[in-house]
């Protein structure tokens, strides 16, 4: 507060996978709160869920974020949204940044660098 912001950059390199999920809602709310993704490779599963607000004066990025380790392609992500729709999803590589509004195809939106 009362000062400049701070931006920090993160130079780590390794070799694990990443990727990237921004979903938007039509039939859900806009910012698809609530909704619910789970994403399946073939040495783990993860979920994770779209969720508002931050601390004060700030907010978290609504996109959800998935560390894959060395899996470099997902077998199955599948979407759960605030309005009862489910998709599903295969065959998504690692090192990108997907976006989806609820009912529509998936489509990736950017590649992301692998290191």
């Amino acid at each position: 507060m009362d000062a400049p912001p701070s931006v920090f950059l993160n130079e780590t390199k390794n070799s694990n996978h990443r990727v990237l999920f921004r979903v938007i809602g039509t039939k859900s709310n806009r910012g698809a709160i609530g909704a619910r993704l789970r994403v399946t490779t073939p040495k783990m599963t993860q979920i994770d869920e779209v969720r508002a607000g931050g601390s004060y004066n700030s907010t978290n990025d609504p996109r959800l974020h998935f560390g894959l380790g060395s899996e470099a392609t997902m077998t199955k992500v599948e979407i759960l949204w605030p309005s009862g729709l489910r998709q599903e999803f295969s065959g998504l590589a690692a090192h990108a940044i997907y976006e989806i509004q609820d009912g529509e195809p998936m489509r990736k939106t950017a590649q992301l660098p692998t290191f």
